[in-house]
């Protein structure tokens, strides 16, 4: 069972997509929050939630700040931004400040089901067109171009061949399916590389490590 907190600041949207999940069975809203700062209140409190769906334009902090600070807890859980705003800033800073995952309010509701499994499966979710638009600006590429070459240097030596292939591939937003089927590996021999690279790199997750791949790309 994936277990949701729902943050928005209207009470109607948030009935709306419980109701939505409700007709889930492996999913449950567990909380509830109408701001930034009760969900992180929350959060902290209740270790038990995987996905947090989050409003991003709320009073009193906002989904973009809420964010930041849920991802600096240990243990802390998948978010999704959950918007009608199609906006760069807030689209970029949200998955700079950690986000796993960005849908439109104007989804169907099978897509965000399908959103929240994704992001607990350990993927990242970037589905709209101006998700698509930031992914192409955070890897400084387009999709035409040839494979990414990655100096890695100082304590970063560590890296093997076959894990800086993967990191550059996360950095591209393939999921862990995909990396298995460019590479010819399982996805489980995937999971078990990308778990050491986060350790040698003391990053937290696979958007710190996409921003950290393209910041070193040449």
């Amino acid at each position: 069972m994936i277990k949701v907190m729902l943050v928005d600041d209207q009470d109607l949207i948030r009935e709306g997509i419980k109701m939505i999940l409700s007709l889930c069975e492996e999913i449950e809203v567990v909380d509830e929050a109408a701001n930034g700062k009760e969900a992180f209140e929350k959060v902290k409190k209740n270790k038990d939630i995987d996905v947090i769906l989050m409003d991003i334009k709320m009073p009193e902090m906002n989904g973009v700040e809420a964010t930041k600070k849920i991802k600096e807890l240990e243990n802390s859980p998948k978010v999704v931004i959950l918007t009608t705003f199609k906006d760069d800033e807030y689209l970029f800073e949200a998955l700079k400040n950690g986000a796993d995952g960005y849908i439109l309010k104007d989804v169907k509701s099978d897509e965000i089901v399908e959103a929240i499994k994704t992001v607990y499966s350990g993927n990242m979710l970037l589905r709209s067109e101006m998700a698509e638009k930031i992914l192409k600006f955070i890897n400084g590429i387009n999709k035409e171009e040839k494979k990414k070459e990655v100096s890695i240097s100082g304590p970063y030596e560590s890296l093997t061949q076959r894990e800086v292939e993967i990191a550059v591939l996360i950095s591209e937003g393939k999921s862990n399916k995909e990396i298995s089927e460019t590479l010819y590996i399982t996805e489980g021999t995937v999971k078990n590389h990308l778990t050491r690279i986060l350790a040698k790199l003391q990053l937290r997750d696979r958007t710190q490590l996409a921003l950290y791949v393209n910041k070193r790309t040449n």
